[in-house]
């Protein structure tokens, strides 16, 4: 059995590594169609997204569809409590809406807005978490919990799964080939309480 920390061959990653850099996706999940809004075609959305509004600001949403991607375009959208209502080109009746109930929805990775030393979490999970000092892997990035005002990084080590606060006295710098963490005495090592 393999350690956390090992070399893999780009067959096993099934592509996600090409010339030795990770390979984003060109779309990223961003919502999901929950459910139809009167009788003109209207569809309502869960947002995934970091806000309601960045959901409605798309032009296109995209569909997943045996191994491709299709482009529909937005007419128009707007908020309607924590949810987005969207006309889509093509959409015109609630029949046609209701074929696309709890159909996900995509994004254009360069539609949506990202500041600067922010980072979208698909392109976190995976990748080699690695002691800032010593440069030691410690474990591999598996999941990101979104709580309150922090986000956690949930990071499998040889001993278990452990989560460490998203804020830069844990997380120094992220790269794209590694995540840099300065783990305080028994963060990572069994001696504080695992998930």
């Amino acid at each position: 059995m393999r350690g956390i920390c090992y070399t893999i061959t780009i067959e096993e990653l099934d592509g996600r590594i090409l010339n030795g850099s990770y390979m984003k996706q060109a779309y990223l999940e961003c919502g999901k169609i929950i459910n139809t809004h009167g009788f003109r075609g209207t569809v309502k959305l869960e947002s995934w997204c970091d806000t309601p509004d960045v959901l409605a600001g798309l032009k296109t949403l995209w569909f997943a569809e045996n191994g491709e991607y299709r482009p529909c375009r937005v007419k128009h959208a707007s908020l309607f409590k924590q949810f987005v209502l969207a006309d889509l080109e093509g959409v015109e009746t609630e029949d046609a809406a209701n074929v696309l109930r709890n159909r996900v929805v995509f994004a254009a990775r360069e539609d949506l807005p990202l500041e600067k030393g922010d980072h979208f979490v698909v392109d976190l999970i995976g990748l080699p978490v690695l002691d800032a000092d010593s440069g030691e892997c410690l474990g591999e990035m598996i999941d990101v919990k979104q709580y309150g005002a922090r986000d956690l990084y949930v990071v499998q080590t040889a001993s278990g799964e452990y989560m460490i606060p998203a804020v830069p006295e844990f997380v120094p710098r992220i790269e794209e080939d590694a995540v840099y963490v300065r783990p305080i005495p028994g963060l990572l090592d069994g001696g504080a309480e695992n998930v």
